[in-house]
C-alpha cells in the first residue's frame, strides 16, 4: 500500500530547495529549523529514500530530482482545488437558476442582478421569466433554485418569504375620462369595458368582484393586453410594477377602494438545501429587495 503524502511536508521540501537551506526555509515558513528537518525526515522515511543530500548547501538526490516536479504538481493541484472549493463554499462561484414573474424580471431584476454580479463576479446566473404559477412549479420540480412570485398558496414543498407589496391600479389611455382622477374606487369603473387579465383575481374577494365577473375581455398576454388598451378597447387593473412606465399613451391611476395589493415573495424548496451560490443569492435578495421595497 503506497504511503499517504502530506501536502504540508511536500511544501516544506519545495521551499527548502527554493531557499537553498533549512535555515532560510524556516524563516519563510515561520517554522523552527528542527521542526522543518523532522518533517522532511519523516517524509523520507515514508518513501524509503532520501530526497535531499545533507551538507552545507542543500542539494536534491537523484530520487529527489525525480520527485520535486511531481511534488510541485500535486501541491499546485491541491491549492487550486482548495481555492475552488472555498469559492463554492462561500458562494463566490457557481451557477444559479432563478425564475421571476415578468414584471419583476423587467422592472427590478436588471439593476438587482447588476449589483449582484458586481459583488459576485464569478457566479453565473440563468433568469427565467414565467407566470406566477409556473415560477412555483419550477421551484417545486427543482428546475430553478429560487423563485420570485406573486401567487402563493400554502405548500409543504415550498418555503415562502414575503418581500414587498405591489399596489393595484387602473390602466387606461391618457385621453380617457378616468385619466383625470388621481385615485379611483371601483364605483368609477361601473359601465366601463373592463379587460380582465391574470392579476384580476386579486379583486375577486373584494367589493369590486362584480367588475371582474362582467369583464368584456380576458387577455393573459401582456403585449396583447397593452395593444387593446392603446386601441381604446377598454380599461384594466394591473399591479404598478406591471405597468409600462415608458408608455406615452397609457396612464396608471391607483385604486383606493378597494385598496388591493399584490404580494411579492421569494420561494425556495422546503426539502432541499440550496447550493452555496444560491444561498448567497437568497441573502442578497432579502438584503436588497427589502431595502428597495416598492
Amino acid at each position: 500500500m503506497p504511503p499517504e503524502l502530506k501536502i504540508q511536508q511536500l511544501r516544506y521540501v519545495i521551499t527548502v530547495v527554493e531557499e537553498g537551506s533549512f535555515h532560510a526555509a524556516s524563516r519563510r515558513l515561520h517554522r523552527t529549523q528542527p521542526a522543518l528537518s523532522m518533517a522532511v525526515r519523516e517524509l523520507e522515511q515514508k518513501l524509503g529514500q532520501n530526497l535531499l543530500e545533507r551538507g552545507s548547501k542543500v542539494r536534491l538526490t537523484p530520487f529527489g530530482e525525480y520527485c520535486l516536479p511531481r511534488f510541485r504538481d500535486l501541491v499546485n493541484q491541491h491549492d487550486r482545488m482548495t481555492r475552488d472549493v472555498a469559492a463554492h463554499a462561500d458562494g463566490r462561484e457557481g451557477h444559479i437558476h432563478i425564475a421571476t414573474v415578468p414584471s419583476v424580471a423587467s422592472r427590478i431584476m436588471p439593476s438587482f442582478l447588476a449589483r449582484f454580479i458586481t459583488r459576485f463576479p464569478d457566479v453565473n446566473i440563468s433568469l427565467h421569466d414565467e407566470n406566477a404559477h409556473y415560477v412555483c412549479q419550477m421551484v417545486t420540480n427543482g428546475e430553478v433554485d429560487l423563485g420570485i412570485t406573486s401567487l402563493w398558496q400554502n405548500s409543504e414543498e415550498l418555503h415562502y418569504r414575503h418581500l414587498f407589496e405591489d399596489k393595484i391600479g387602473v390602466v387606461c389611455r391618457r385621453d380617457h375620462a378616468l385619466a383625470q382622477h388621481k385615485t379611483l374606487d371601483w364605483q368609477h369603473l361601473r359601465g366601463e369595458k373592463l379587460i380582465g387579465n391574470g392579476t384580476s383575481r386579486l379583486l375577486m374577494s373584494t367589493a369590486a368582484a362584480e367588475l371582474v365577473e362582467n369583464s368584456a375581455f380576458y387577455i393573459s398576454n401582456m403585449i396583447s393586453l397593452l395593444a387593446m388598451l392603446e386601441a381604446g378597447a377598454g380599461v384594466t387593473t394591473l399591479p404598478q410594477l406591471a405597468f409600462p412606465e415608458q408608455s406615452a399613451s397609457l396612464c396608471f391611476i391607483p385604486l383606493h377602494n378597494p385598496d388591493v395589493v399584490r404580494r411579492i415573495g421569494l420561494v425556495k424548496s422546503a426539502n432541499r438545501t440550496l447550493a452555496p451560490a444560491a444561498q448567497a443569492m437568497e441573502a442578497f435578495v432579502l438584503e436588497q429587495l427589502w431595502a428597495d421595497a416598492v
